[in-house]
């Protein structure tokens, strides 16, 4: 059966058109066409692609690492109400086994579906690192890279592992960068203390960007760029970015907006406290403290986000005055392009999936829809 949706915008990877709809067939876009004369109906103020949070721990009150059953679909239904019709579940710093076991998790749910947004594979944060910037990753589990035990993690997650992240100077990691490359993994470089050099090495050994650039890195010196300086420059590298106003003060996002605001990738980083009230919580085996929407470790690091994807969006436009379009496609064209669905995903066109969303002029999530499916908010 044939499915209409009319809006008074709709965002396109061209631009905005007014007063167009789509037709949708099957859960796919078959037609974007005027809205007829005389009809005065719209289902969306602005019809855009529905976001992609490419890496993400928890939220609701649940974690990627938590063992219960149906966490994931809690979680998945949790980035939904966001506007997330995608999302890469991101593990932490733990015991092997641990990581293991959720990277079995996260396949099944690939290869089963359930509600909420759309699992696309695994995203793997630590234990790859270096203790100078940590983070909230325990220092005493990091490993040293090996390419039979990235093939092991890659066996458990029957191929949907997406993403690792490690940190540039460790043994081995320009081997490993290759290695995983071959194998079809993106590589996202962070929790490092790495120079400018080995961030620009990294990358021409096939790395694909930085994790949540400015944050757990070596930031930019006039006479040592760092991996900061590095990313910014380099128009091979994707920047993820944690634009809440806390991680990273306004002026360095409207920085990265300015330097690489097509390379740019707008995440959460989310952990369980994410939608909850203010208390104490738990990421990477320590004990953390939400006050006023801020998570922090006993020694006053940040200790993940609760940012929102559909927040994230609008601080880029408030705070950093990023035109909306292009904030919009920081969190859906961009990240699909770097996982490489943008084939399916990330945009308005013939032949996508129905991933959408409605906003209102404040860019506020009013529906989502899913394959064509909508969703309760």
């Amino acid at each position: 059966m044939t499915q209409l949706l009319r809006a008074r915008r709709l965002l396109t990877e061209q631009g905005w058109l007014d007063d167009h709809q789509l037709r949708i067939d099957d859960g796919v876009i078959r037609a974007i066409e005027p809205i007829p004369a005389g009809v005065s109906v719209r289902d969306a103020e602005l019809l855009c692609p529905a976001y992609i949070d490419t890496h993400v721990h928890g939220g609701d009150g649940v974690d990627v690492m938590d063992e219960a059953p149906g966490a994931l679909d809690a979680l998945a239904m949790h980035k939904a109400r966001e506007g997330v019709g995608a999302w890469l579940p991101t593990t932490v710093t733990a015991p092997l086994p641990a990581i293991h076991a959720a990277l079995a998790r996260i396949a099944a749910r690939c290869e089963n579906g359930g509600p909420g947004a759309e699992v696309l594979g695994s995203y793997l944060e630590g234990p790859y690192f270096t203790p100078l910037n940590k983070g909230a990753h325990p220092p005493e589990l990091f490993r040293e890279l090996c390419e039979e035990e990235l093939d092991a993690l890659i066996a458990v997650s029957r191929q949907t592992l997406r993403v690792v992240a490690l940190a540039p100077e460790k043994n081995q990691a320009l081997e490993a960068i290759r290695h995983l490359k071959s194998r079809d993994v993106r590589v996202m470089l962070g929790h490092s203390a790495a120079t400018w050099a080995q961030t620009i090495a990294a990358l021409d050994a096939g790395a694909d960007g930085l994790v949540h650039c400015f944050n757990g890195m070596t930031g930019l010196h006039h006479r040592e760029p760092g991996m900061v300086g590095a990313g910014l420059t380099d128009a091979r590298a994707w920047l993820e970015l944690i634009a809440d106003g806390h991680h990273v003060h306004p002026a360095a996002m409207r920085l990265c907006c300015q330097c690489a605001g097509d390379r740019t990738l707008l995440i959460t980083d989310a952990m369980r406290a994410a939608g909850m009230p203010d208390g104490r919580y738990d990421i990477c085996g320590y004990d953390v403290e939400m006050r006023d929407g801020v998570v922090r470790t006993a020694t006053g690091g940040l200790a993940g986000s609760t940012l929102s994807l559909d927040a994230a969006v609008r601080n880029m436009v408030t705070l950093a005055q990023c035109p909306p379009e292009d904030a919009i496609r920081m969190a859906s064209l961009h990240p699909a392009r770097m996982l490489g669905v943008d084939d399916r995903l990330g945009s308005i066109a013939i032949g996508k999936r129905a991933s959408l969303i409605a906003l209102n002029s404040a860019l506020l999530v009013q529906h989502v829809w899913i394959h064509g499916q909508a969703l309760p908010l």
